[in-house]
């Protein structure tokens, strides 16, 4: 039941996320439910638009994601390709601790042991039983969002990887995708999903929001941009112009952990 993107669910008129929000807390016992407001804490974006691996497809709209998340939508420092290493990572959050680490990158969560999952950093691959090495947990970072992950969707063991992401971070929150979405979805949602986050700070609520807002068209492509309700962003001219409202774009989004 993790592959099911709840937020689909339709009863005939509506789907289910156009009135309530939805989260996954896989183990209530591990999960820290702690509110804490976080509309002032600081957010790294960091991630990378090519890679050395040929079987990891180009992200071109990440240098755009970076910068509307980073330095549009909040108050935040990115790090982009090249510098978009564990150790940059490790030493911002020594001397600028922050609340919110973005990642525009692939990450893959396999059947099996964590060991078989990662994410793909600018110099290597961080498997999911090495992410504690990163120290999310001290100071405590509340949110991890993962913009381009996906799982090997149809396996009952794949989503025990993505679920338990948050638990082996370290954080109470994580948000990524139950199924690869591409640049155009991905840009959209996060685009939205940032500026809500600013306006109601309850994360799930906040993704909530940015579903809607694409189920209404309110955050669309258009005329070679990202349109969406007080902004505007000139997109690459390798991100297609694509109708957002199927839900193949918007649903597979999910927050797991803490969802407040």
């Amino acid at each position: 039941m993790r592959s099911i993107p709840f937020a689909a669910l339709h009863d005939g008129e509506q789907y289910i996320v156009e009135n309530y929000s939805v989260g996954m807390m896989p183990s209530f016992r591990l999960t820290n439910t702690v509110y804490q407001d976080i509309r002032d804490v600081e957010l790294l974006a960091m991630g990378s638009d090519t890679f050395e691996d040929p079987e990891l497809a180009p992200l071109p709209g990440v240098p755009v994601e970076l910068d509307i998340v980073a330095q549009n939508l909040w108050n935040g420092k990115s790090f982009l390709n090249d510098d978009f290493t564990i150790n940059n990572l490790k030493q911002t959050q020594n001397s600028n601790p922050f609340g919110i680490l973005h990642l525009a990158t692939h990450a893959e969560f396999l059947p099996g042991e964590p060991a078989n999952s990662y994410i793909q950093f600018g110099d290597r691959k961080l498997r999911l039983d090495e992410i504690r090495e990163l120290g999310l947990n001290n100071p405590l970072v509340e949110l991890i969002v993962l913009s381009a992950c996906k799982t090997a969707v149809g396996d009952k063991d794949a989503e025990y990887g993505f679920a338990s992401l948050a638990y082996q971070a370290g954080v109470k929150s994580a948000l990524g995708s139950l199924w690869y979405v591409n640049d155009s979805g991905t840009l959209a949602l996060m685009s939205k999903f940032y500026g809500e986050l600013k306006e109601s700070p309850i994360k799930a609520e906040a993704l909530r929001r940015a579903q809607v807002a694409i189920i209404q068209e309110k955050v669309r492509l258009e005329n070679g941009k990202l349109i969406a309700e007080g902004f505007e962003f000139d997109l690459p001219a390798e991100i297609p112009e694509e109708k957002l409202t199927h839900p193949r774009y918007w649903s597979p989004f999910a927050i797991i952990g803490n969802p407040w």
